[in-house]
């Protein structure tokens, strides 16, 4: 798309990039380029892009790309990118409202030092708004759990608080409106001694770095757990029904298309391991359902977003 193709986009405080290669945004490190990436400077700033663009025009909200497959084609969209202007934490007794862009893992630290347990925060990659669109969780605990209320703006440009019952949580995903962008969310979470909570988190890293591929170029978990739920981390947590088990009870730890290779460490992270394609990491996912579903007759769910488009030379 060209920008004659979009007529009287209005003028903004933030950055709008037409053209805007966006591999360099994903924890993977694939993709092509959006139409134009627009990085609002603040909601006002937001919400007036969104009221005055055509009303047809694909809107994408993208958080820090850490659970993102991009294709390799790109998106034929605006793809709308929180920064400095949505990164605010404020707590006041036992909740926490945290801006959309805000790292997890930041919100975990801060919830820490004021004596609130958001720990489970701690070890999950991506930004709140992310975490709440995809009701993010680990050792048992989820989004939906601390979830008070959210601010969105909607496609046409209005503010709107939303509830958890608007949300619908679910495993791993949530209902929100299609081009509407999550801006801020409200979390209530229970009490406890911030070196209790500190010393705690630092147990989950050392665990999660023994047993995941940290350093490795990869965008979390590949696929849902068939089971339903997350790991809870204790000991008596039965993982026949977990993804890397049966991903390994199909022979398909370290399999790999081109540089797309699922993990040895843990079979079900996908990782780059140098010149990847979006077309290999999605080829690779596909092979591996296919796989799972002929050896344990289960359908195993991307837990990865992917959108956008194949290069055309890969659709012939």
């Amino acid at each position: 798309m060209s920008e004659l193709e979009i007529p009287n986009l209005p003028s903004v405080r933030g950055k709008l990039t037409p053209n805007r290669a966006l591999s360099d945004l994903t924890w993977l490190r694939v993709g092509g380029a959006a139409d134009y990436l627009f990085q609002p400077a603040d909601i006002e700033d937001l919400q007036h892009f969104l009221a005055e663009v055509p009303a047809d025009l694909t809107v994408f909200p993208m958080g820090v790309g850490s659970n993102l497959i991009i294709r390799d084609g790109g998106l034929r969209a605006v793809v709308i990118r929180l920064g400095r202007g949505f990164n605010t934490i404020s707590i006041e007794g036992d909740l926490v409202t945290v801006g959309a862009a805000v790292l997890d893992a930041h919100v975990a630290r801060k919830a820490a030092d004021a004596g609130l347990d958001l720990t489970f925060l701690r070890t999950i990659p991506g930004s709140i708004g992310g975490a709440v669109r995809m009701n993010a969780g680990c050792y048992g605990s989820y989004i939906a759990d601390h979830f008070v209320s959210a601010q969105v703006v909607a496609r046409d440009g209005t503010l709107h608080e939303i509830s958890a019952d608007d949300l619908q949580f679910q495993y791993r995903q949530t209902t929100l409106p299609e081009g509407a962008v999550l801006v801020s969310a409200t979390l209530r979470a229970n009490t406890g001694a911030p070196e209790a909570l500190h010393a705690r988190m630092e147990a989950q890293l050392i665990k999660r770095d023994e047993t995941q591929p940290t350093k490795e170029r990869s965008a979390g978990s590949t696929f849902r757990n068939p089971a339903g739920f997350s790991s809870t981390g204790r000991a008596d947590d039965l993982q026949d029904l977990k993804a890397w088990k049966v991903i390994d009870g199909a022979g398909m730890r370290g399999a790999h298309v081109g540089g797309a290779q699922m993990s040895e460490k843990h079979s079900n992270f996908m990782i780059n391991t140098g010149g990847a394609t979006a077309a290999d990491l999605e080829t690779l996912g596909e092979d591996v359902r296919k796989k799972v579903y002929a050896n344990s007759g289960i359908e195993l769910e991307w837990e990865i977003m992917r959108v956008g488009e194949p290069l055309l030379e890969q659709q012939d």
